[in-house]
């Protein structure tokens, strides 16, 4: 056993040496053209993760068990606890990488390719029936993504027949969870019912100034008609509000003595208010078919329905300052250099008067109050004259009304004792609406839809100024929409085929899927500045994407697995990476395609009674990716959009997962994930300001080996578990972060941004490098603790005469209380082209929380 490991770990470090080899970051030439931008987005959720421990029909006929069926991966265990509190991303993959199967369709964003978890957040209990897929391995519901594919059975048929009360407390997002689920199971008449609410509360959360208010709900339905047809009802949802944390320059957490300053609230009459808030409600419905004509086939069809909305809000305003407090003009460090009085007059007052880095609502409804106006033509209508607090500054809703139908078929037989086909067919359309609501007005009477920038820049030209021309001057009120509004429509299908050949020492399988997939804008302003390509529908865009994947296993015994899988696939771009400015008009980028993903693994796997052993090498490569960034411009004076194009990325590495039973109580449990991801290629920029179709410049962006963002490169765990025979449990692990990146802004990887450092400035080299390094941040260690009781409780307390256990859980993380964690940053999208200074717009981070518990009791009966 102990062989085992050591050839495992000699392999991890082998590839984490050649990893180190890499050549240096990318180099400028001497003359260039200019600048780009990189968005930030941060992502946190691992997604829950249960291994298929089922045993293998056992058909006599002396075949070693498959590697999917040989018990759960260790890996994976130690990564679903412990990696996350790093945001640690599974082989370091963003968008393409995990996918969620419930009941057989995928949920994935068509939009983006994100995870919706807040469409089922707090209904874990009813999810536990998961099967699970990792990396390029066959599985029979999908062609899968190249990470982890989840599938989750949602049918009541499937929950635990109990019953279960709980309630929960904790110092992370929310305070207080409460939890009721029951499940009957099938009875006599073949039908099963199962149902579950929640609700999680917080007044104030871990960070100052956030707050949360959530429930969730879901109900089941099974019905049984003889024993080859079940037929299910599934509807969920989640209704959720809550007061959310903004990302800061470090300067301000500093002046706020606390990584967790918080930018996005401020006192209003004595109370914290938060204007970052994001309330969601989506609502699902599920119908399933379940049809077995014999027992080595299945035919299984489902189809969905969601829709709701998903409002994030945040400050607007007009031709007024800035009303963010940790805006750079209003930091100390922006006197620094030119006026040391007042650099430390503001350092004074912010020491002595810290609630003034926090938003100053009193002082935005002053100004609303103080800003009357008299607004002709109002609404459109000639002669017709509103007088009244016109509002400066508003609190507005950014909404993403969002519905989506789903439907989804997967057959499975078993051809042969050997040979087991599936196949499947899926169909996806969903459409996105945009736009801006007036939330609050902030004390004024009304708003007026106009664009100020273009107010600015034409203001001779009164069409030019209209967000929507087909209602100039339109005045707005609280709830009304404002500013852009359009939808996208996305449409997609799907077929896919799979072969598995299971024999004595081998297992082979191969799997086809050719997808389609078409999207379209459709404008319902027709803006000002582009009244011929804002309004109406535009052209629709179509994709045809193969995916071609294969694999074999030798299975040693029933033991020691060898694999290796590889896949070639293609993926139509998301839509939101397509228009080069969705939101006023239908354009396009240059020469739009599809990006290609290749990927192989190899690895070994040992699944003995007291050792479980994974070892995992892999490499993916991304080609032709594209991303479109909209952003302030201080050399443009303008907002500026730069469609990127020829984006490649690599991801490789190794993980290991080791779980050693020393004996019936205690046990080891490890996992280490070594990768190395950056970025292979100078991508290629194309700049047009907002305001205007006018292509100003055509740049290469120098982020060649560039390190991906955002989540750590290397992730080791190692922990002890205590399992005793008086039905109680405890753990404890130390978890090792290293090569965490933060997010490049492109602007400051181009020729320009280093062009005008004088050569004869001894400190020139200084500068450049300044410019161009990529902030590495520290390596992290934190401790946590786990640990449980259940009790059968004496006869007399019985419910309904059932057995019923008292259960206790304590999850303890970051025992240490390590609050200088950074989980993730990015560069702001400005640069100082005049002065050469990376500080005047510092990056913004995020930290992990510090000492956090969650603790839980509950009856199950």
């Amino acid at each position: 056993m102990i062989k085992h490991i050591i050839t495992a770990s000699a392999l991890l470090a082998a590839c984490d040496t050649y990893a180190q080899s890499l050549p240096v970051k990318d180099r400028l030439p001497k003359s260039d053209s200019t600048v780009v931008d990189i968005k930030s987005e941060v992502r946190d959720n691992l997604p829950t993760i249960v291994i298929n421990e089922e045993d293998p029909d056992d058909e006599g006929s002396g075949v070693v068990s498959s590697i999917l069926t040989a018990g759960r991966d260790p890996f994976l265990s130690a990564a679903e606890f412990n990696f996350s509190p790093a945001r640690f991303r599974l082989r370091g993959y963003e968008t393409q990488g995990n996918a969620i199967y419930i009941n057989g369709i995928d949920f994935n964003g068509m939009d983006n390719g994100f995870t919706p978890f807040g469409l089922w957040s707090g209904l874990n209990n009813a999810m536990r029936a998961q099967q699970n897929s990792y990396g390029l391995q066959a599985n029979d519901f999908s062609i899968g993504s190249i990470a982890l594919n989840t599938y989750v059975d949602m049918r009541a048929g499937a929950q635990r027949a109990q019953t279960q009360v709980g309630y929960a407390f904790s110092n992370r997002n929310y305070n207080h969870r409460i939890i009721l689920q029951h499940s009957t199971g099938f009875n006599k008449k073949g039908w099963a019912y199962s149902g579950a609410l929640t609700g999680r509360y917080a007044k104030e959360g871990y960070v100052p100034g956030t707050y949360y208010q959530g429930a969730s709900y879901y109900a089941a339905i099974d019905k049984k008609i003889g024993v080859r047809n079940t037929f299910s009802i599934i509807t969920f949802g989640a209704p959720m509000e809550s007061g959310r944390q903004g990302p800061s320059v470090q300067e301000a957490m500093n002046l706020a003595g606390s990584h967790y300053y918080n930018p996005s609230w401020g006192y209003q009459n004595g109370n914290k208010r938060n204007a970052n808030v994001l309330q969601t409600f989506q609502p699902v419905w599920m119908v399933a078919h379940d049809y077995r004509p014999h027992e080595k086939s299945r035919l299984f069809t489902a189809f969905a329905y969601t829709s709701g909305k998903r409002k994030n809000s945040g400050l607007d305003w007009y031709n007024a300052p800035d009303p963010r407090p940790d805006y750079y003009r209003y930091l100390p460090s922006y006197y620094e250099a030119t006026n040391n009085a007042t650099y430390q007059s503001l350092l004074t007052h912010y020491q002595q008067h810290p609630e003034d880095l926090q938003i100053q609502w009193q002082k935005l409804y002053e100004a609303n109050n103080a800003n009357t106006r008299t607004i002709n033509n109002a609404d459109g209508v000639e002669g017709n004259s509103l007088t009244g607090k016109r509002s400066v500054y508003i609190l507005s809703n950014r909404v993403n009304d969002i519905r989506r139908l789903m439907g989804n078929i997967v057959y499975n037989g078993k051809l042969t004792n050997a040979l087991t086909a599936t196949a499947g067919a899926n169909y996806q359309q969903q459409v996105n609406h945009y736009y801006q609501e007036v939330k609050d007005l902030l004390g004024g009477d009304f708003w007026v839809n106009i664009n100020q920038f273009a107010e600015r820049d034409f203001p001779t030209d009164p069409d030019a100024v209209q967000h929507d021309l087909n209602q100039p001057n339109r005045i707005i009120t609280a709830g009304e929409q404002y500013g852009y509004n359009y939808q996208i429509t996305i449409l997609q299908m799907a077929a896919w085929a799979q072969l598995l050949l299971q024999l004595r020492s081998f297992d082979f399988f191969a799997a086809v899927e050719m997808s389609a997939t078409s999207f379209y804008r459709t404008g319902l302003n027709r803006n000002g500045l582009f009244p011929e390509l804002s309004y109406g529908r535009s052209p629709r865009q179509h994709f045809n994407n193969p995916t071609i994947k294969a694999g074999a296993t030798y299975k040693m015994n029933g033991r020691n697995y060898f694999f290796v899988n590889g896949s070639y696939r293609t993926a139509a771009p998301f839509f939101e990476n397509a228009y080069i400015s969705q939101r006023t008009r239908h354009t396009v980028q240059e020469n739009l395609k599809s990006e290609t993903i290749v990927s192989a693994e190899l690895g070994y796997k040992l699944n003995a009674p007291r050792l479980r052993l994974g070892f995992t090498a892999y490499y993916t490569k991304f080609t032709n990716g594209v991303d479109v960034l909209t952003f302030y411009h201080d050399q443009y004076q303008n907002f500026v959009n730069y469609a990127l194009s020829g984006i490649n990325k690599v991801f490789f590495g190794g993980e290991i997962g080791v779980e050693l039973k020393l004996n019936s109580t205690l046990s080891f449990n490890g996992a280490a994930s070594m990768g190395r991801y950056y970025f292979d290629s100078r991508q290629r920029a194309i700049v047009t300001v907002d305001n205007s179709a006018k292509t100003l410049a055509k740049q290469t962006i120098y982020l060649k080996n560039y390190r991906i963002p955002s989540t750590p490169q290397n992730a080791y765990s190692a922990g002890w578990l205590y399992r005793s025979p008086k039905f109680w449990y405890a753990s404890i692990a130390g978890n090792y972060f290293s090569n965490m990146w933060l997010s490049p802004n492109p602007l400051r990887r181009t020729a320009d941004a280093i062009a005008d450092a004088d050569p004869e400035n001894p400190s020139a080299n200084e500068v450049k490098q300044a410019i161009l390094q990529q902030e590495k941040f520290d390596s992290q260690f934190t401790l946590d603790f786990f640990g449980g009781w259940s009790r059968l409780l004496p006869r007399n307390y019985y419910i309904n005469n059932r057995r019923t256990y008292f259960l206790f859980n304590l999850g303890v993380g970051n025992l240490l209380n390590n609050k200088n964690m950074r989980s993730g940053g990015f560069e702001q999208l400005r640069f100082d082209f005049e002065g050469k200074e990376p500080g005047k717009f510092p990056p913004k981070y995020y930290y992990s929380f510090g000492l956090n518990f969650f603790a839980s009791v509950g009856l199950r009966f």
